[in-house]
């Protein structure tokens, strides 16, 4: 499973206006469920929440990955939220970010799961990777930069 299946176009949105990690949240839930044309949002933010619980998920300057398991979902999805001036999320470096990777898995797909929480990883260690993700001003372009960068690890594994 590729970082670029779990964030097509209709899941990036660019200009995200929250302002907080809970805002954050509910933005994030509100676009998926717009995107898939469903009603999860109760349960996506208990899985964000109940995950956010354990420790931020700030993980990396300018960077969170908020994620859980519900079984609101049949496979591994996200939304990728692009902030211009910056979420309050509680990161662990006590700065604002600016990528948030909201990802959602099934509860029983716990190898999915961490196979895309790995990939990205991967790609955030290069960063010249959050420089180009964070310029996007569209969700085409940003899909275009998450292949770009993908394509290279892959080619190297």
């Amino acid at each position: 499973m590729f970082v670029q299946e779990v964030f097509p176009p209709e899941f990036i949105k660019v200009d995200l206006e929250a302002e907080d990690k809970d805002e954050a949240f509910e933005e994030l839930a509100d676009y998926y469920c717009q995107a898939e044309k469903k009603n999860v949002r109760k349960e996506l933010l208990e899985a964000l929440y109940e995950r956010e619980t354990k420790m931020s998920t700030g993980i990396q300057k300018g960077i969170a990955i908020p994620h859980g398991k519900t079984n609101a979902v049949d496979a591994v999805r996200g939304v990728l939220g692009i902030s211009r001036k910056g979420v309050d999320y509680d990161a662990l470096d006590g700065e604002p970010v600016y990528l948030l990777f909201m990802i959602v898995a099934p509860q029983q797909d716990s190898e999915d799961h961490l196979r895309i929480l790995k990939r990205l990883a991967e790609l955030l260690e290069n960063p010249q990777f959050y420089i180009d993700l964070q310029s996007q001003k569209d969700p085409q372009s940003a899909y275009r930069v998450i292949g770009k960068y993908e394509d290279v690890l892959v080619a190297l594994d």
